[in-house]
Formats: structure tokens, C-alpha cells, sequence
């Protein structure tokens, strides 16, 4: 995956944004995750998105297994700044994610995976 250079692009401590026909797009970076840099994390993406909802394309990267308390935070964030999420990454690490962040209820908001970004941009057309 490329950075783009035609467009604004928003760097925090676990991803880099940008906006491609109004999907926001995450490249994931691979520091572990905390309670801390989740917060921060959520105000960045609100910032980047005036407050508003949005069907999110992220591109996985291998990060260490955040601690429960994290997944739990992770999960009520979820539903508060993204409509859909759409997670691309190599066979089986999206299913790894969401069989730890979400191993007893169901994902707060739509999500699949998938390992082509096309496919996950289509599918996220229906979110906008």
C-alpha cells in the first residue's frame, strides 16, 4: 500500500489516514495497543472526520495482543467513529483480530475481511 501525495494525510501513533471517496483509510503501524493510544487515536480519527461516522478500509500490520482492558475500550470506540469497517490483510490475520477483540459477542459494526482492497472498497460503498 502507498501513502498518497494528492490529498491530506494524518499521521498518528497506531495509523495513517487519508480519504479515498469518502472511505477513510488506515495503514495500521504495529506498536501495541493501550487504553492510551486507542483514546488518542479516536480523537484523531474524530478530528479527521468533523464527528461524523465513517465506513473505515484498514490495512492490517502485525502488532502485539493488546490486554483485555484494551480490547473491551476498543470495542465501545468502535460503533462512535466508524459506520462499517472493512479489514484488509494477508489469509487469516483479520480472523486472528476478530476472534480476539470480539471473542464473546458479535462486532459492534458491520465488518469482514478480506485480502483485496477492491473487494473491500466495493463492499464499503454501501456505508457511505
Amino acid at each position: 500500500m502507498t501513502i498518497p501525495t494528492d490529498r491530506p494525510v494524518y499521521e498518528g501513533e497506531i495509523a495513517t489516514y487519508w480519504f479515498d471517496d469518502g472511505i477513510l483509510v488506515s495503514l495500521s503501524k504495529s506498536p501495541r495497543r493501550t487504553v492510551a493510544n486507542i483514546s488518542a487515536n479516536v480523537a484523531l480519527v474524530k478530528q479527521i472526520t468533523n464527528n461524523k461516522r465513517v465506513p473505515l478500509l484498514i490495512y492490517l500490520s502485525n502488532s502485539p495482543v493488546p490486554d483485555k482492558e484494551t480490547r473491551k475500550f476498543s470495542t465501545t470506540q468502535l460503533p462512535v467513529i466508524y459506520s462499517a469497517m472493512a479489514m484488509v490483510s494477508k489469509p487469516g490475520l483479520a480472523q486472528f483480530i476478530m476472534r480476539i477483540l470480539f471473542q464473546l459477542k458479535p462486532p459492534p459494526i458491520p465488518m469482514k475481511s478480506f485480502t483485496n482492497d477492491k473487494e473491500a472498497k466495493e463492499w464499503l460503498k454501501k456505508f457511505l
